[in-house]
This record gives structure tokens, sequence and C-alpha cells, in this order.
């Protein structure tokens, strides 16, 4: 990292200004997707590709220019990571536009970015820009060095981040203002976690007390899924028994958590009861959490990557499960999330399969069906004209455009015999007329 981002500006003369901004989305748009095609015939061309930026940014609204330039600041690009080389170019570009304000989460990645591909002079110039910015306003500051140890811990910037570390315990030590305090001491405790310094940041929670101090559930959170992730589930479960206990509550985002964590070390039967424990606590099952217990869950993810042979009732699924697995399972079916993600009307009965991984829309597939039998065969009236299955068109798949989750329905109806077929307007749904899906499930 660089010596300059050891030394603090005057911040401890700041005044109560605040800084506000909307972090930018990753998803790209067309006009983005035509721009880095054109870009990547000419990477290695530093004029042409400079005008083709030049280009891009002036005939480009605001949000398509951030969409891209996000793209190309990902930790993890999608496409062609040779691209994020432009990612400063674009940035200088896109900040001489009007439309263009800084915000310190842009600022923050595109250092991160730099410091990656070992470009020190250039990350801090950018460093030093922001400090002069920024000048005396300490919480614009703390917004930055958390943006900042943020990107650097998703970059894995090992040294970056304890100089980063350094800047922020500086600023709890010097502050005076608790909001500063606050934002510091949360950022430090996420990237300690990140670093599996776990230990390290839950001492910081209390130190945050005897300061004077409340931790939040993100802090707990934070060192929650720190000790999971290590496996160190005694430690993991006595920082959920010292929340409840602080008062505050083990939601679902929390438990998500904590079921991911069983789930990596294979733990199923403390998953199963741990989703138990949520629906007698009345906290929420989400899509999430279908999906971190699935995922983990080998059997269902080896029927999943075999469709041929995927079992097409639960009875037959859980003939196949058994054991703990087949335990976790029992316990997802029982709860609410298939209510969530379908709508009943005398037009329209929709399934809707967003954000759901393999495993996730395969067991809901399987739910649905057997919820419509139940209605229908118990003589419920209500048969909507149109049935819908939403998958989605794979925009956000690893490979754009190639959903697994539309492949799985497809597989699935086929095989089930059933009357959906791919919608022609919108190919990202399967469709069929109500009373033929009545007619083939009753």
């Amino acid at each position: 990292m660089i010596g300059s981002l050891h030394i603090l500006p005057p911040w401890r003369l700041s005044t109560s200004s605040t800084v506000s901004f909307r972090p930018p989305e990753c998803a790209l748009t067309k006009q983005g997707e035509r721009f880095l095609t054109s870009l990547v015939a000419v990477a290695d061309d530093s004029a042409a590709a400079n005008r083709l930026i030049r280009k891009f940014v002036a005939s480009s609204p605001k949000a398509v220019a951030l969409t891209t330039l996000s793209h190309l600041l990902s930790p993890n690009p999608i496409r062609q990571p040779q691209l994020s080389l432009l990612a400063l170019p674009l940035y200088r570009r896109m900040s001489e536009a009007t439309w263009f304000s800084w915000n310190p989460k842009l600022a923050a990645e595109l250092i991160s970015l730099l410091e990656s591909q070992s470009r020190f002079e250039e990350a801090d110039v950018l460093i030093s820009e922001t400090l002069s910015k920024l000048g005396f306003r300490e919480r614009e500051l703390v917004l930055f060095y958390s943006n900042l140890i943020d990107s650097q811990s998703k970059h894995k910037l090992g040294s970056a981040r304890f100089d980063t570390e350094a800047c922020l315990k500086e600023m709890i030590l010097g502050s005076s203002s608790v909001y500063v305090k606050q934002r510091a001491y949360e950022a430090v405790i996420a990237a300690l976690c990140s670093m599996d310094r776990v230990a390290e940041a839950e001492g910081l929670i209390g130190e945050m007390r005897r300061g004077g101090l409340k931790p939040s559930v993100y802090e707990f959170r934070c060192v929650v899924h720190g000790y999971g992730r290590m496996g160190l589930f005694e430690d993991m479960m006595r920082i959920v028994d010292a929340m409840e206990k602080a008062g505050l509550e083990v939601d679902t985002v929390c438990s998500n958590m904590i079921l991911s964590s069983y789930g990596a070390g294979r733990r199923y039967a403390e998953m199963a009861a741990w989703v138990g424990r949520m629906k007698k606590s009345s906290v929420g099952l989400s899509i999430r959490t279908y999906n971190s217990v699935l995922n983990s869950c080998t059997k269902i993810m080896a029927l999943v990557q075999d469709m041929g042979e995927l079992p097409l009732s639960i009875k037959e699924m859980m003939n196949v499960l058994g054991g703990d697995e087949g335990l976790v399972i029992q316990e997802l079916i029982e709860s609410s999330v298939l209510i969530d993600v379908m709508e009943m009307s005398l037009t329209e009965g929709k399934l809707d399969l967003h954000g759901m991984h393999l495993g996730s829309a395969y067991l809901i597939i399987l739910q649905w069906t057997e919820e419509l039998k139940l209605r229908w065969g118990g003589g419920e009236s209500m048969i909507p004209q149109d049935m819908v299955v939403v998958c989605g068109l794979g925009k956000h798949s690893i490979n754009r455009g190639e959903s697994p989750v539309k492949e799985i329905v497809k597989v699935m109806m086929g095989r089930m015999g059933s009357p959906f077929r791919l919608d022609r307007k919108n190919a990202g749904c399967f469709t069929a007329k109500g009373r033929a899906v009545k007619n083939w499930l009753c």
C-alpha cells in the first residue's frame, strides 16, 4: 500500500456533513455490452481504446456508463478480465462529464482494483485526490475508508487492508463523533472477519461496549459468519447467544449465515434443527434460505446435475435422500416459502423462480405441483385462465443468457408430461392454459 494512506488529514476539526450515494449496479446494459465488445478488439491499442471510451461516455446516459464501469471494477469480472486495465481511463473520462458526481464506493473500488494489478502509483494518486477532496469532513472520510477496506477484502489484498485498518483505528481513537466511531468499528470488524481474524473482531465488540457504544446486529453477524466459515461452530453459537442476550434478533439473514456454515461442514442434523428453530421463532425463511441449505445437500446437488434421473415427486425424492439430509429437506417443505413465490387469481396462476439456484428451483417445482394437486383435488374451484412459470432469461448466470433454472424447468416439465411450453413472446417463461394444467395434475 502507498505511504500516503497512513497520513490522515486533520479531520478532527470536521463538520457534521455527510455524503450520500447509491452503489452502482453491475448488470450490463445492451449498450454497455456493445461497448465492451468493441473495446476487446482494440484493448492493446491505447489510442483507439481512448477514442472508443470518449465516444461511449459522450453518448451514454449516466446509468449506462456507471453500470459498465462497475462491471470492469468487479473482483470477479464475467468476461475479458484484461478490460479491467481500462477501468481507470474510463473513470477519468466519466469524471469530466457534467452528470458525474464523486462517491466513495466508486473511488474505493477503483483504488482496490489498481492495487490488485500492482499499479500502486496510480492508486496513490487517487488516494491523494480523495484525501484532498474530503479535507476535514470526517464523516465522509470514514465512509471512504470503510468502502476501501471492504473492496480490498473482496480483492483479497492483505497488506493494503492492514494499512486501511490502521487509518480506521486512528479515527476510532481520535474522533469525538459517535457516528464516526460506529462506522469505523463496523468496517474494521467486517475486514478482520474476512481475514479470519475473528477473535480480534470479537474483541473489538467488547471494546465498543467498554467505550460506551452499542454493537449492532451487523457486527455480531460478521463474527457469527466468521466463526462459522472457519468451522468453529461452538464459538459461532456462543456469539449467537451473546446477540440474544444483548436484545438483538437472530433474523433471517443471520440464520442463513448459520445454515450456510453448517452446510459447508455437512452438519445436516444441526441444519434441520436450526430450520426448525426458525419456524418456531417465527423467523421467516426465504429463497436465500433454500439456496443456503440446498447448495450444501450433496445428494440434491448430484440429482440436479443429472437431470435425466431426477425423481419427479416429493415422495420419490425423499426415498432417494433419507438420513439427516432428508430431515433438512422435510423442514424446508413444511415452511411457507412456496406460498411467497406463487400467486393464484382467476386470470393467472404464477410460480416465480427468480433468485433460486438449481436445487431450490427443483424442490419448489415439486412442492408447487403437489400443492396444486391438493387444492384442485380437494375441491377448490378457482382455475386461472393461464398458468406461468417464470424462470428468467439467464441475465445473471455465469454464462449470460444460459439459465440453468430454465433448463431444469424444461427437462422436468417435459419428463412429467406437462402442458407447459416455452412462451413465444417471453423466452424466460413457460406457459399453459389453466384448465390443461388441472387436467394434467388431477
